[in-house]
C-alpha cells in the first residue's frame, strides 16, 4: 500500500464532483452568479491550505465512509444543498468515473496526467478569480514536487493501492441511483450509453488504441543468439487494434496532457437517465451492510478529524439565498430513489461487533475505551466520535 495515494484520490474525485455539479447547475438554469459562487466556494474549500497540509502528509488510505463524509461536507460548502439521494448519486458518478480512468491508464504514471487534467479543468473554473487561482497553483506545485520524481515502481504501487480501494464492490444498482456507500459496480447510464460498461455494472476494457508511451505495439517476437544478434522474428495476432503512442503527456502546469482521461465527459450534451429498474430495486433493498469490526476505526476518526479540522466551510450570510440541486430529472425520481435506499445504512456510525471471540472482545473493548478516555483533555471532549460529529456540525 502506498502512503502517497490519498492526495491523488481526493483531487481526482473532487474534480469529477465539480464536473457533475457544473453540469447540473447549468441544466437546472441556476442563475450565473449563484452557480459561480457555488463552484468558487467548493474549490476554495477543497484547496484550503490547512486542509491540503493534512492531506499531503504520507498516510494510508482509510475507509470509503471516511472519504464519503469529507465529500459530503465539501459538496455543501456553499449555498447549494443536495438531499441524500442526490448526494448518493453524485458520489456514485464520481467514484465510477475515476475507477474507469484508473483501469484505462496505459502506464501507472499516467495517473498523474489524469490528476493534471482535473487540475487544468478546475483552474479554468476559477480563471477569473485570482485569489482562488493562487490556491490551485500552489496545489500544482505540491503535486509536481511530490510525484514527478517518483519512479515507475512507486506509481505502480499507487495504482495498485487505488485498485484495492475500488475492488470487491459488487453491489448492482440501476442507472445512476446509488443506494449504498460502497458501489463501484453499480451501473451508470452515461457509461452504458458509451458502451464502456455492461448491464451488470462491470467495465468493458478496450482492446485497441495507443500502447503505453515508450513501448512497442504487440505482435512481434524477436529471438536473439547468445551473442546478442537477432536471429529470427515471429509475428502473431495481438487480438486488437493497437497503435504506437506519438508523444508523452506533459507534467508541467497547464500543458498538453495528450491523454483525455480525466477531462470533462459531461461537457457533451446528452440526456440523463435516472429511472430504476425493478430488478435493481429489489437487489438494492436486500443488500446487507458489512458490519464486521473495523480495526482502523480509531485511526479513521483521527484522520477525518484532522481533515475536517482544516476544512473551513464558509458560512452563508443569508439562508434565503440557498437553493437545492437535484441530480435527477424530477423530484419524484429523487424521492423514489430515497425511499428505495436501504434504511439501515448510516454513514456517520461505525458498528463494532464485540460478542463472539474473547480476544477480539478485549481488543475492541480497548479501542472503545480509548474513545471515551479524556486524559488531559477538557471535560467537554468526551470521545473522538463525539468531537468529530460536533466539529462537523459546527462547520
Amino acid at each position: 500500500m502506498s502512503s502517497r495515494t490519498l492526495p491523488l484520490l481526493f483531487i481526482n474525485l473532487g474534480g469529477e464532483m465539480l464536473y457533475i455539479l457544473d453540469q447540473r447547475l447549468r441544466a437546472q438554469n441556476i442563475p450565473a452568479d449563484k452557480a459561480k459562487k457555488v463552484m468558487n466556494d467548493i474549490i476554495t474549500t477543497m484547496f484550503n491550505k490547512k486542509f491540503l497540509e493534512e492531506l499531503f502528509k504520507p498516510q494510508e488510505l482509510y475507509s470509503k465512509k471516511a472519504l464519503r463524509t469529507v465529500f459530503d461536507r465539501l459538496a455543501h460548502a456553499s449555498i447549494m444543498r443536495l438531499n441524500q439521494a442526490s448526494m448518493d448519486k453524485l458520489y456514485d458518478l464520481m467514484t465510477m468515473a475515476f475507477k474507469y480512468q484508473v483501469l484505462l491508464c496505459p502506464r501507472p504514471k499516467d495517473i498523474l496526467l489524469i490528476s493534471f487534467n482535473h487540475m487544468d479543468a478546475i483552474k479554468d473554473f476559477v480563471k477569473d478569480t485570482p485569489s482562488i487561482l493562487s490556491q490551485v497553483d500552489e496545489t500544482y506545485q505540491q503535486l509536481i514536487e511530490m510525484y514527478t520524481t517518483l519512479c515507475s515502481g512507486e506509481f505502480q504501487l499507487i495504482r495498485q493501492t487505488l485498485l484495492i480501494f475500488f475492488q470487491d464492490m459488487h453491489i448492482r444498482v440501476s442507472a445512476l441511483c446509488c443506494l449504498l456507500l460502497c458501489f463501484p459496480l453499480c451501473q451508470v447510464s452515461i457509461f452504458l450509453k458509451d458502451k464502456v460498461q455492461n448491464s451488470n455494472g462491470r467495465f468493458v476494457l478496450p482492446t485497441s488504441g495507443p500502447v503505453p508511451y515508450g513501448t512497442q505495439v504487440p505482435g512481434l517476437i524477436r529471438m536473439f543468439s547468445c551473442t546478442g544478434e537477432e536471429v529470427t522474428r515471429l509475428q502473431f495476432n495481438n487480438g486488437g487494434n493497437y497503435t504506437a503512442a506519438l508523444r508523452e503527456g506533459s507534467f508541467e502546469i497547464f500543458r498538453d496532457r495528450v491523454t483525455k482521461l480525466g477531462t470533462n465527459m459531461y461537457s457533451v450534451s446528452r440526456p440523463v437517465e435516472t429511472h430504476m429498474s425493478g430488478t435493481s430495486k429489489n437487489s438494492a433493498q436486500h443488500t446487507k451492510v458489512n458490519t464486521a469490526p473495523n480495526p482502523l476505526a480509531k485511526e479513521e476518526l483521527n484522520l477525518l478529524a484532522k481533515l475536517m479540522g482544516g476544512l473551513e466551510v464558509p458560512k452563508s450570510g443569508n439562508a434565503d439565498n440557498g437553493f437545492r440541486v437535484n441530480l435527477f430529472n424530477t423530484d419524484e425520481e429523487e424521492e423514489e430513489a430515497l425511499i428505495s435506499r436501504p434504511g439501515d445504512l448510516s454513514y456517520g456510525v461505525i458498528n463494532i461487533q464485540a460478542t463472539k471471540d474473547q480476544q477480539v472482545n478485549a481488543e475492541l473493548a480497548k479501542i472503545m475505551g480509548e474513545f471515551t478516555e479524556s486524559g488531559e483533555q477538557s471535560p467537554s471532549s468526551s470521545s473522538k466520535g463525539d468531537d468529530l460529529l460536533a466539529m462537523m456540525d459546527g462547520l
